[in-house]
């Protein structure tokens, strides 16, 4: 690649523009970057200075951009990936950010899995948790890995009398809606039908 042209600038919002390259890729910059890189349309950049913009400006942003969506809260890979995406960065660049906050180990799957478990499980099956992590991007051997390290504490059948508890469910009184609706909020949350039945007073 000897040279990259400037197809056309669109203002988008927020003094943000996009630029179109002749190479097919865009960027998102600022008014004054645009000035100060002398980015216009028909504008042609060298190799060096196509470069540099790219490592300079936008991948230094998109590591920034991954910190601060980090900060707001943990995120698996597969989501953090997802949003920097959304924000327009060139793929590879995605990926640079990625992996400099991986190595600070602050995106770690199996660690977000495990306060998603831990967290969240009191009240999902383990059908529904592996689910939800599979969704999320967690791989399936990290999620099951997860989930098997809190097998010993997980009673499903004590799991649903303790829900039924909290939601004050009487099984003696509950009318025919009543056992209908707690069936349902209780097989959103993955548990087995016939452990449902039983604990509402309906085997």
């Amino acid at each position: 690649m000897d040279c990259v042209t400037v197809v056309s600038v669109e203002q988008i919002s927020g003094g943000k523009q996009r630029v179109w390259l002749d190479n097919g890729e865009a960027w998102i910059l600022y008014r004054g970057e645009l000035c100060s890189c002398g980015l216009s349309e028909g504008a042609e950049l060298s190799k060096e200075q196509y470069e540099k913009i790219r490592s300079e400006i936008i991948g230094k942003r998109a590591k920034k951009r991954a910190m601060y969506l980090l900060e707001k809260m943990d995120r698996t890979e597969q989501e953090l990936r997802r949003k920097l995406t959304e924000n327009e960065y060139p793929p590879d660049l995605v990926e640079e950010a990625i992996a400099y906050v991986k190595s600070f180990h602050y995106v770690d799957d199996a660690r977000y899995a495990d306060c998603y478990v831990r967290f969240r499980g009191a009240s999902k099956s383990r059908g529904k948790l592996f689910a939800e992590l599979q969704q999320k991007g967690v791989d399936r051997e990290v999620a099951s890995q997860v989930l098997d390290s809190y097998a010993d504490d997980r009673d499903e059948r004590q799991m649903i009398r303790d829900l039924l508890e909290k939601r004050h469910y009487d099984s003696k009184t509950a009318t025919a809606q009543e056992q209908r609706r707690i069936y349902g909020y209780l097989a959103r949350r993955g548990f087995q039908s016939s452990d449902i039945l039983q604990a509402i007073g309906r085997s």
